[in-house]
């Protein structure tokens, strides 16, 4: 046997390294190569390992292969989002101090409130900006006032501004693009207790909408990711002469005289699948009040109806202000359900339909004949958790056998 020598580098291993010393080894003797051992089949123990490995190996490379393809076709998915970012008009406060004559108010205080609702406003629309440039979306920013057409081709609409900007945003809009409220000036309670004596301290109300700067981020991420979904609310559907109106009423209708100083005369009957379900009953008063569950906190609540719950499918409407309110009082106020219409033969010469407040106008004339309902498409709101959470009384019904059988003259 030959002598080994105890050190590699006396062999000359050079750049092999101890590879080279170990094959010195091995082809003196010094290391004898054991058999594998062999399975039945013939394979050895490490062939067979070898066989278990591999396909573990390529069911980890197809499983991060499918997660690299899934995320890329989220971010696809998210990128192709189209967003319409709707503006209340950044000099609305401006505009309207001047149309006011404000600006010669020598109260420096009320011009300081207006000045801080600008530029509060101003810093949420780009603030707002700001995020979405961040996110893999494609939106366009719009100020309300240019909104004229049916809004088409995008996911969502983001409203910036207060109520009144989502509800102008909601009459171009149908049931298959969501709105999103992001109220821009909130009202500061510490504000109006302090100044509340001396000037209408409040901002915006924002009853409707779901976010503010504070938590538009993560709002916006949330329905991104498919963690939020929008709410239905009711919309009036009206008719007149059997022709439908292109606007629906997210809040309420009121039908009356263009003065209001006047009196309007006109009848009006409950209808369920083309029955009568009441008796006719004429009216002299300041007009018919038609509201939705989500106008039912505006108008028709100071007008003592009712607060109802948001996603109720009712409607609620009110006589205002009738001559003769003690005959038929149980019918100058109710409820319609989603089944059931009112509808309205106007005896005046001169009309008006107003949708919303002053949003939408629209004339009618004496023997037309128009009707109203909930058949509207439903408008989709990301509404506030504190609004979807708030108990509401129930609201007491009056029965068929409670409607007397006079009318009010």
């Amino acid at each position: 046997m030959n002598d080994l020598p105890t050190d590699p580098a006396n062999v000359g291993v050079g750049p092999l390294g101890l590879g080279s010393w170990n094959e010195y080894r091995r082809n003196n003797g010094a290391i004898s190569e054991k058999p594998r051992r062999k399975g039945k089949d013939g394979e050895t123990n490490q062939s067979k390992s070898f066989s278990r490995v591999e396909p573990l190996r390529q069911c980890s490379r197809q499983c991060r292969e499918k997660e690299k393809k899934k995320e890329k076709k989220e971010k696809k998915k998210m990128a192709s989002r189209k967003l319409l970012l709707l503006l209340k008009p950044l000099d609305d406060y401006a505009v309207a101090a001047q149309s006011h004559g404000l600006s010669r108010i020598a109260n420096p205080q009320i011009l300081h409130h207006l000045e801080s609702r600008s530029k509060v406003h101003r810093e949420a629309v780009g603030f707002c900006q700001n995020v979405l440039r961040r996110k893999l979306v494609d939106w366009e920013p719009i100020l309300r006032d240019n909104v004229s057409q049916p809004i088409r081709n995008v996911d969502m609409v983001v409203t910036v501004g207060g109520d009144g900007t989502l509800l102008h945003a909601s009459h171009f809009v149908d049931d298959s693009i969501p709105l999103l409220g992001v109220n821009s000036d909130p009202t500061r309670v510490a504000e109006v207790e302090e100044f509340g004596n001396q000037y209408d301290a409040t901002r915006s109300t924002g009853y409707l909408c779901a976010a503010t700067v504070d938590n538009f981020e993560k709002i916006l991420d949330d329905i991104l990711e498919g963690q939020l979904l929008p709410s239905e609310l009711s919309r009036i559907s009206i008719c007149v002469n059997s022709a439908p109106l292109s606007t629906c009423a997210l809040n309420d209708v009121l039908i009356a005289h263009p003065c209001p100083a006047a009196v309007s005369r006109f009848s009006f009957r409950i209808k369920s699948n083309g029955q009568s379900c009441s008796p006719a009953v004429n009216c002299r008063s300041s007009g018919l009040r038609v509201s939705t569950a989500a106008g039912s906190t505006a108008a028709m609540l100071s007008a003592g109806g009712y607060q109802m719950p948001i996603l109720s499918q009712d409607l609620q409407y009110m006589v205002r202000e009738p001559i003769s309110p003690r005959v038929a009082s149980n019918l100058m106020h109710g409820f319609l359900n989603p089944d059931q219409k009112t509808e309205v033969a106007w005896f005046c010469k001169e009309g008006a339909i107003y949708i919303d407040g002053c949003n939408v106008c629209c004339t009618v004339k004496e023997e037309d004949t128009l009707e109203i309902s909930s058949k509207a498409p439903v408008l989709k709101v990301y509404l506030p958790p504190c609004l979807l959470e708030k108990q509401v009384l129930p609201i007491r019904r009056t029965s068929d056998a409670e409607i007397p059988k006079v009318s009010c003259m």
